[in-house]
């Protein structure tokens, strides 16, 4: 059955991918272009997320530790974190495909139970952080309008009042979910998704108690394991704003330096960080998209052109990214046949 879903998960990654090609909203001439405009900022670019998803496996270590003992060796947590991460970019409504096969993959480390409740953990705490890092977007955008930098007026007074609720009202939901758990309640969710629902309804027939002690194990990182919690929560949330260097490096590309001299750089740093942190929101939003086609696009044109920078600017930016996930992407279907037969 393992080794069944492994083949499914893969092939849905595939074909996503290859989706994913042909969907670019560019020639491949003109594709090649901006690929080679980037040139080795597309190197640095790359290089980042590999050290992004180094700090995203160290954070899943510091979970699976707070619960006992990590067996299983650090090369093979990053591939798997590469893996499901791979996934989920290619799956709608991210987590439906990275978190299940991490489950699967992690059992045969440290048991069905601690393999649930890291997972479930990680992918809490990937998205509680950003909940912090939107929250963090708005106040950094109001102190840049204090200054005069950015405009201000009543229409963008209420999206960001609508964003700090939306973030507030996430936030409370995710201390909620520590302190109550949500492995039951995320074990029958996926077990209503197509493809899943033998699995689902197997998975919690035979593991409802498990799963209910998985649920205390959530509860006790925050309640009592707050090394971990703090822990892991301050890697991933330092993880996204390293990920603003990925648009920093594109702006620099097309001279965008704030008037150089290091105050310059630091105004260019803090608009990345706008741009990625709206961005991000706005294709999360609209994340039943695989590979979130469109979303992305759209919330990179409005960004930049809030920072008062030109639309081609923002087509750079959302192609390099493009073209960023599909390699990373790719790697991390690789990743999902290399050392099976030995796993296996």
């Amino acid at each position: 059955m393992r080794k069944y879903l492994n083949n499914l998960f893969f092939i849905i990654g595939l074909a996503a991918v290859v989706v994913m090609f042909f969907t670019f909203d560019v020639s491949f001439v003109e594709l090649w272009g901006y690929i080679t405009r980037a040139g080795y900022w597309l190197v640095a670019i790359l290089g980042l997320w590999g050290f992004l998803y180094i700090l995203n496996a160290c954070t899943w270590k510091v979970i699976i530790k707070g619960s006992g003992a990590c067996t299983i060796d650090f090369p093979n947590l990053l591939k798997l974190t590469i893996s499901g991460f791979a996934l989920n970019y290619a799956t709608p409504i991210g987590l439906l495909g990275g978190e299940p096969y991490k489950i699967m993959e992690m059992t045969k480390y440290i048991g069905v139970r601690r393999a649930t409740s890291s997972v479930v953990l990680f992918a809490m705490m990937h998205i509680f952080s950003h909940f912090w890092f939107w929250v963090t977007g708005v106040v950094t955008y109001l102190i840049l309008v204090a200054i005069g930098d950015l405009p201000f007026n009543v229409g963008i007074g209420i999206i960001l009042g609508l964003i700090l609720l939306f973030c507030w009202g996430g936030i409370y939901l995710f201390v909620k979910g520590y302190k109550n758990g949500m492995a039951v309640k995320f074990i029958r969710f996926l077990g209503k998704l197509p493809g899943l629902r033998k699995w689902g309804k197997r998975f919690l027939e035979n593991h409802l108690d498990d799963l209910k002690k998985i649920d205390e194990q959530i509860s006790e990182l925050q309640g009592q394991n707050k090394r971990s919690f703090f822990g892991s929560f301050f890697l991933e949330y330092v993880g996204r704003l390293l990920q603003s260097f990925e648009i920093f490096f594109m702006l620099l590309l097309f001279n965008i330096n704030g008037g150089g001299g290091w105050e310059g750089y630091v105004l260019t740093f803090l608009h990345s960080f706008l741009i990625l942190a709206f961005t991000s929101l706005f294709a999360n939003l609209l994340g039943f998209l695989p590979l979130q086609l469109g979303g992305r696009e759209g919330g990179f044109a409005m960004s930049v052109a809030q920072m008062g920078m030109t639309g081609d600017v923002g087509m750079f930016v959302s192609i390099i990214c493009r073209v960023r996930e599909l390699f990373w992407t790719s790697i991390g279907l690789l990743l999902m046949k290399i050392g099976k037969k030995s796993d296996d």
